[in-house]
Formats: C-alpha cells, sequence, structure tokens
C-alpha cells in the first residue's frame, strides 16, 4: 500500500502528459532518480504549477505507488531563477540535467551527483568563473563519481598547470570545486581532455550537447 514521503532533490527534467498533467524526472537524496506525476499541474490556477520545471531544488511530497510518484505538493528552496534569464546558462544547466538523467538510477546512492549538480547550477549563476569551466569540471567530476575515467592522465599532451587543474578536480570535495579560474592555455587543454574522455567513456547522446555547442 502507498503512502506520502518526503524527498529532498531537483527536477531533472518536465515533460507534458495528458492534458493538463507533467511528468517529472526528479534524482532525490532518498530514491536516486524517480519519476514523479503532477496532477493538474499545467492549469494556470495550480499550485504546482511553479514546482514542475526544469532546475527546481527543494523537498518534495510524493505519494508512493507502485511503479511511481504523485506529487502532492513542494517546498522549494531554489528555483536557479537567474538561468532563466541567461540562455547560455540554462543551456549549460539542461546538460548537466540531462548527464545526471543518464548516469542515475532508481533506489540508488545518488547523493554525490545531486549534490555536483546543484554546486554546478549555482556556479553557472556567478561571474567569477566562465560557464565553460563549469562545464568541464562537471563532465570530468561525473566521470569519476562513478567510475569511469582513469585519474592517472598517462599519456595526455597538457601543461603542468592542466594537470594540477585535473587532479585537483579529482581530489578536491564537490564544495570546493568552483573556487579557482584558469588561463586560456588551460581552458584550452581543459576542453581537448575532456573531449577525448566524452567520446571514451560518455556513451549517452545528449540532445542538449547539440543544442548547447550550436548555440555558444
Amino acid at each position: 500500500m502507498g503512502q506520502t514521503i518526503t524527498v529532498t532533490g531537483m527536477v531533472l527534467a518536465a515533460y507534458p502528459y495528458g492534458d493538463y498533467d507533467k511528468r517529472l524526472v526528479v534524482l532525490t537524496k532518498e530514491r536516486g532518480k524517480i519519476t514523479v506525476f503532477a496532477k493538474g499541474a499545467r492549469r494556470q490556477n495550480s499550485s504546482l504549477l511553479a514546482v514542475c520545471n526544469s532546475f527546481v531544488f527543494g523537498e518534495f511530497f510524493v505519494y508512493e505507488g507502485r511503479t511511481s510518484y504523485n506529487l502532492m505538493q513542494a517546498k522549494v528552496g531554489n528555483y536557479f531563477s537567474e538561468l532563466s534569464t541567461d540562455f547560455t546558462g540554462a543551456c549549460y544547466g539542461f546538460y548537466f540535467c540531462e548527464v545526471a538523467e543518464y548516469y542515475t538510477r532508481e533506489a540508488n546512492d545518488e547523493v554525490m551527483m545531486l549534490k555536483l549538480l546543484y554546486q554546478s547550477l549555482r556556479a553557472l549563476g556567478r561571474d567569477s568563473i566562465p560557464d565553460e569551466l563549469v562545464r568541464y569540471i562537471f563532465e570530468l567530476k561525473t566521470l569519476v563519481i562513478n567510475g569511469d575515467c582513469p585519474v592517472d592522465f598517462e599519456g595526455l599532451e597538457i601543461c603542468e598547470s592542466t594537470l594540477y587543474t585535473l587532479q585537483y578536480i579529482v581530489t578536491s570535495p564537490i564544495e570546493k570545486l568552483y573556487t579557482f579560474a584558469v588561463s586560456e592555455q588551460v581552458l584550452g587543454e581543459l576542453k581537448y581532455v575532456l573531449h577525448r574522455y566524452r567520446e571514451s567513456y560518455m556513451e549517452g547522446n545528449f540532445k542538449s550537447l547539440e543544442i548547447l555547442e550550436a548555440c555558444v
């Protein structure tokens, strides 16, 4: 028999469902990635209208069914509304969410990916670090969290500063990732390294990445 539970997480994607409903993909601390249906969320007078969008982070009060969850209400901690007025930042954000959706699973411990995604979206809203650098940090740390990336970086034709940057990303806690800047040379070499690693280790076909690279 189902019950109402509270989960903390972020909406990775939101899709129309039926005439007035939405289907959400939510990455949660407690249950990993789950599918949540929000009845009537597309009606203009719905209390769920504002919370059923990508990037929304908070507490979700859901009724647990056999194969999915139904959203009853939500307490939002962060809408990341700054991304709604920043086209480039939003493109990066959608890409990050799609990568998170690809890598995560229901009932898995996905706390690290949720934390990485949250901190990465926060970094997109700051002027102190370029969006492109945020992307390469996010991609590398995602591969490390999921055990899909070598961490010795042997055989790469990169300068010592780039090697140090890669090692810092691998070993640092997520809260410390977005605290530095790099030179144009290092940024260019990070682009080269992460392009190689995406081709070698990321098997997903990310539509949002195609849009991002076409627009940025």
